[in-house]
């Protein structure tokens, strides 16, 4: 037979034992620990759970805030460009009674202009017809076209208009 079983060695069964109980204080410890640990994440569980709850009840208030605002702002817009459409029809209206008004009062200028004879030309002046220019002018009387221009500083040489009456300057 072996010599381990030969000999009386007493050691071995109390390690065993000392090692079980240690196991077991162990054991009793870490579940301590655990009961602890669960305890207070139980504790710290329901007012986390409230806060979240408060969170997002403020959410969902903001929430709703804010869909009221955005319409009433939609609204705000709304009302605003029927005000400026209102505005700008008023503004049409106006602008054609303006236009009525002038053409009212255009119509007995243009008639009393009509009834007046021809404009006749004084010793010193000339009476515009069709197709005249500042050059065919001052060809036709003589002068130059510089001194016509110096002469009617008011008329614009490029908008003459049949009758209207211009001045001839002196002849040199």
């Amino acid at each position: 037979m072996d010599t381990i079983s030969r000999e009386n060695n007493s050691y071995l069964p109390v390690a065993g034992v000392i090692v079980g109980v240690l196991a077991l204080v162990l054991s009793g410890v870490a579940l301590a620990k655990i009961y602890l640990a669960k305890k207070e994440i139980s504790a710290q569980v329901e007012p986390l759970a409230q806060k979240i709850e408060e969170a997002e009840g403020q959410a969902r208030n903001a929430a709703a805030a804010a869909d009221k605002a955005s319409g009433s702002i939609n609204k705000l817009a709304s009302d605003t460009q029927a005000a400026f459409t209102q505005v700008a029809q008023e503004i049409g209206n106006i602008r054609g009674e303006i236009t009525k008004v002038q053409e009212t009062k255009a119509a007995p200028a243009k008639a009393a202009k009509a009834a007046k004879e021809p404009a006749v030309a004084g010793p010193d002046e000339y009476v515009i017809k069709a197709g005249d220019t500042f050059r065919k002018i001052a060809t036709a009387k003589g002068v130059s076209v510089a001194d016509l221009t110096a002469v009617n500083p008011g008329v614009d040489s490029s908008k003459l208009k049949v009758g209207q009456k211009i001045k001839l300057p002196a002849k040199k």
